[in-house]
């Protein structure tokens, strides 16, 4: 300890790969990245310009899109740095990054939880669904979503910078994770992970818990559908939804849920990238391709644009 200087700066690893493959990944995920931004701010300009689109399920789902948009952004930048050359981060931008990643995934999962309990309440008790789900209820369940998650990470946040670094400060990861973090540090870290393992069960397996307990009761309750018809249509509004929570429970709780932080990480690695650059790019796709309102209002959106394009065309001849 005496012999050893503190680190102020950390080498993120990243990709050991050859510079062309590097510089193929750095095209490709800066293409994602951009196409992800795209998709989730379509998503939000379409909840807000068309009328049929001004329910509960779909504010959730422009909120969602707002949160993909700033938790992706949290990482992929980095990413693309890294991908570029310059592999220093300081101890304070770690940190940071390290704060608003976990607080932006946290806030998904709550939000998601909420979407579940939209439905199950559309679904189970359609009668008093407008009243149990209002505007005013919409908006204070996004604001807890948002609040709960960003006090509880900064206080685990908080923990972690109080341990000390040294030299060689090597991180083996894209970007600053607590699990390879927590490997750098010259104290015993043996609460910290204990802490931040809870924390992942608490946060993840929570929000879990009331997604599917809310799934059993919208099957239940379509099962007791009796036309065929009826079932797919109210089937249909929950597909999507649960398309995104099984992709991202199953590949956070693979990389997060586990009792131990120091396993090789090297699959952690591409699990990161699929959760941090794939997944936000997934869920407008799901949403748009599986959900037949938000396709049409898409298509709504493009017909009125190609008109207003034909008639500037049309009135400068």
């Amino acid at each position: 300890m005496e012999n050893q200087s503190i680190v102020s700066h950390f080498f993120l690893v990243g990709f050991t790969i050859s510079v062309e493959l590097q510089f193929f990944l750095f095209v490709v995920f800066f293409c994602i990245y951009l196409l992800t931004v795209t998709a989730n701010v379509a998503i939000i300009t379409l909840v807000r310009v068309d009328n049929r689109l001004h329910t509960p399920m779909y504010f959730f789902l422009s909120q969602l899109s707002f949160l993909e948009i700033w938790y992706t952004s949290s990482i992929a930048p980095e990413l693309l740095i890294n991908l570029a050359g310059w592999k220093d981060i300081s101890f304070p931008g770690c940190l940071s990054q390290m704060y608003f990643y976990f607080s932006l995934g946290s806030t998904e999962f709550f939000l998601l939880g909420v979407m579940a309990i939209d439905r199950y309440l559309a679904i189970c008790n359609p009668l008093r669904y407008p009243t149990l789900m209002n505007g005013q209820v919409c908006v204070q369940a996004t604001a807890a979503c948002w609040s709960v998650a960003f006090l509880s990470v900064f206080f685990l946040i908080l923990l972690i910078s109080r341990l000390t670094f040294c030299q060689p400060g090597v991180i083996n990861h894209f970007f600053c994770d607590i699990p390879p973090l927590l490997k750098l540090s010259c104290t015993d870290t043996f609460v910290e992970q204990i802490v931040v393992f809870f924390f992942a069960c608490i946060i993840i397996l929570t929000s879990l818990f009331c997604t599917i307990v809310s799934y059993v009761f919208i099957v239940s309750t379509i099962s007791k559908i009796p036309s065929t018809k009826g079932r797919k249509k109210a089937f249909s509004t929950c597909v999507s939804h649960f398309t995104v929570v099984t992709i991202l429970y199953g590949t956070v709780i693979f990389i997060y849920v586990r009792p131990s932080v120091s396993d090789p990480l090297n699959v952690n690695k591409i699990m990161g990238v699929f959760n941090t650059v794939v997944t936000p790019l997934l869920n407008p796709l799901i949403y748009c391709l599986r959900n037949k309102e938000v396709k049409e209002a898409l298509r709504k959106v493009i017909n009125r644009k190609r008109l207003l394009t034909d008639a500037i065309i049309y009135n400068t001849k």
